[in-house]
């Protein structure tokens, strides 16, 4: 077993540990996230075959308040999670960042699971987290708290995004679940101007 401090990106956290395996196969999953038995079994398959891809992206069914959300932009939600250890790596730059690979990109098509919100009180908590990351992550790149920033994260990207999502993407077919999963975008944005602010 290996432990290290828990870095705010969590992807330097996941880095590490990639790293201290030998296994010609990573597959990474946040605790939040679940594997399938029908994913277990195309994993096994796939990784077998001789002309077998550098990586690969999998479909993830994510779950507001125990709902699985199927429209809305939240599936298939591909994540690129199954890759050669030789062969990829996080760019470490971002908590949300795909993992660059050095080779073709292959998809499977059984899911994992994502319980990112079982409750109202990880719902608030997360936002509150992502928007604190993406507020010094923005500080760090020279933005400002200032009226266009705040016409951008306060107005702007929070409708446009909220249409986008619940009206053209038909969020509103997941019913409660899928109206929060639209609002919750908004919130961040919201959430990360006033932490901005807060730096300047």
């Amino acid at each position: 077993m290996f432990r290290r401090p828990n870095l705010e990106n969590l992807n330097v956290n996941k880095a590490y540990g990639i790293r201290q395996t030998r296994a010609p196969w990573v597959l990474y999953l946040d605790p939040d996230e679940r594997m399938t038995p029908g994913l277990r079994r195309e994993i096994l398959a796939t990784i077998r075959r001789p002309d077998a891809a550098a990586a690969y992206e999998i479909p993830r069914r994510n779950f507001y308040f125990g709902t699985w959300l199927r429209w809305g932009g939240k599936y298939p939600d591909s994540q690129r999670r199954l890759f050669q250890r030789t062969k990829a790596r996080f760019p470490e730059r971002h908590v949300h960042e795909r993992v660059a690979v050095d080779g073709p990109v292959g998809r499977l098509t059984q899911p994992f699971d994502h319980h990112p919100y079982p409750d109202m009180a990880a719902f608030l908590r997360k936002a509150e987290f992502y928007a604190g990351f993406q507020a010094r992550f923005l500080r760090q790149r020279g933005s400002r708290a200032g009226a266009w920033t705040m016409f951008r994260y306060c107005g702007w990207l929070p409708v446009t995004r909220f249409v986008r999502r619940y009206l053209l993407k038909l969020g509103f077919l997941d019913g409660l679940p899928g109206y929060l999963a639209c609002v919750h975008d908004g919130l961040t944005h919201v959430l990360t101007y006033a932490h901005l602010s807060r730096l300047d």
